[in-house]
């Protein structure tokens, strides 16, 4: 008899319940010829129709998580002079006001709480959306699933400002610098290059290739290995690689269990893409250890904080290079501070966000990164029930970008163009097929 794997299982669940006919229709791509496709019979089925509305709640959660994070972004990065506690933030301080870390002004009097444009509103790019952006942008106007070093450095030069406020830092601005003087990806990230190749920018520009590859996040990983090595290297790249993994399995979450069930489930798979000799997968395990055995989260963020900072445990040796704000943007100490709110945000929207509000150091990005996924969990209608409210869909792309088409988009066309590229992947890359009378993907399993 063969044996059915707890993926298979997701699979065949996951299947029949988007067999009934989709009731909202998709447009199709204008530059893709849709081929006839047979189904076997073993393939992942997805709706296309419902996928559009998951897209649309990624976009949306994303930036309501950004922007909420931003608040409290670098406010709290650990003061190695106290290994007790690093003075971070506690649940407690949810809703009271922001405050600076020592030595720092106070950006504006504001208070810790969520940040919303409403209906009529429009949401600013910032740089956990903006790059994700340009990769959907060039990867759907190059006609590919994967970007080459030279598409990457010419959409780079051309929608990235140059000298001015440009919304880049650490690995980004020295990637973009590096570009501009004629390096194209992935000597972008070689550390005799760049030596901020294990900061955290490539986790928060390259997460969105994972819903590219529904289900199939070896592909997902494949697409995205030259864009994330534009800017990260060792285990910068390893833990982009996890997230992309994951945004990929989300697309196979099993409806009939909770999202904290399934986030579990597939971090854990992802997991794999973390060598188990990297500091990466230890801050995995050491976090995931302290959470079953049930401590709150402030408790881990402050063990983290101890042991990654303090004590450099792991082979994690930021502290000793004496960089700026103790590698506050580093990859490493906000993988470990997102796999915590991961964990104990439960899989609802709302605790997630909060909890990564106030983890500390750059905050802002893994909380963009789970309420992303979170959100495409969910759909559009689903982070609007969360938060029991309507938002605004305008996107102000050319707020931080420059030089698109549409310098205002807005989610359902950001949407409408993620179907087009999964259309793409699936069909050309994966062996699916796609039913634009049923509105469906037909996914094989493995090639």
């Amino acid at each position: 008899m063969k044996k059915i794997t707890l993926l298979s299982l997701i699979i065949i669940i996951f299947s029949c319940s988007e067999k009934k006919k989709s009731t909202v229709d998709t447009p199709q791509d204008e530059n893709l010829k849709y081929l006839e496709y047979k189904p076997s019979g073993g393939e992942i089925i997805i709706s296309r129709a419902e996928y559009f509305n998951k897209l649309k709640g990624f976009w949306l959660a994303q930036c309501i998580a950004n922007w909420t994070g931003l608040v409290t972004e670098m406010d709290k990065i650990g003061n190695i002079g106290d290994s007790k506690t690093g003075d971070f933030y506690t649940r407690d301080d949810w809703g009271k006001k922001d405050l600076p870390r020592p030595g720092q002004t106070l950006k504006v009097d504001r208070y810790i709480d969520f940040v919303f444009e409403g209906k009529d509103g429009m949401w600013g790019a910032d740089d956990d959306t903006d790059i994700e952006y340009i990769y959907q942008h060039l990867v759907y106007t190059n006609q590919t699933s994967k970007l080459s070093g030279q598409q990457i450095r010419d959409g780079w030069l051309k929608h990235i400002k140059h000298e001015e406020q440009n919304y880049l830092w650490v690995s980004n601005q020295r990637a973009l610098d590096l570009m501009i003087s004629g390096i194209v990806p992935p000597e972008t990230s070689d550390p005799e290059k760049n030596p901020d190749f294990d900061m955290i920018d490539a986790q928060l520009t390259t997460e969105v290739f994972g819903f590219y590859s529904p289900g199939r996040p070896d592909f997902a990983v494949e697409m995205a290995e030259l864009p994330i090595r534009t800017t990260a290297r060792y285990n910068a790249e390893w833990i982009s690689k996890f997230y992309v993994s994951m945004y990929s399995l989300a697309a196979i979450a099993d409806p009939n269990l909770s999202n904290k069930e399934n986030l579990l489930i597939i971090a854990e798979k992802s997991r794999d893409q973390l060598p188990n000799d990297s500091y990466a997968s230890k801050m995995y395990d050491f976090v995931k250890k302290q959470y079953n055995d049930g401590l709150p989260w402030e408790t881990i963020r402050d063990n983290v904080y101890v042991r990654y900072q303090v004590e450099e445990k792991d082979g994690y040796d930021i502290t000793s290079r004496n960089m700026r704000c103790n590698g506050c943007a580093a990859a490493g100490i906000n993988f470990a501070a997102s796999i915590i709110s991961l964990f104990a945000g439960e899989g609802d929207l709302k605790e997630t966000i909060k909890i990564g509000s106030l983890m500390g150091w750059d905050s802002d990005n893994p909380t963009a990164t789970w309420g992303g996924l979170i959100g495409f969990m969910i759909g559009q209608d689903g982070v609007e029930k969360a938060f029991d409210r309507t938002f605004s869909e305008e996107y102000n792309i050319h707020r931080t970008r420059q030089n698109f088409p549409n310098g205002v988009d807005n989610f359902s066309n950001m949407a409408n163009v993620g179907v087009f590229i999964t259309d793409r992947v699936i069909q050309e890359e994966l062996g699916g097929g796609i039913d634009l009378n049923k509105n469906l993907w037909y996914i094989p399993t493995e090639n």
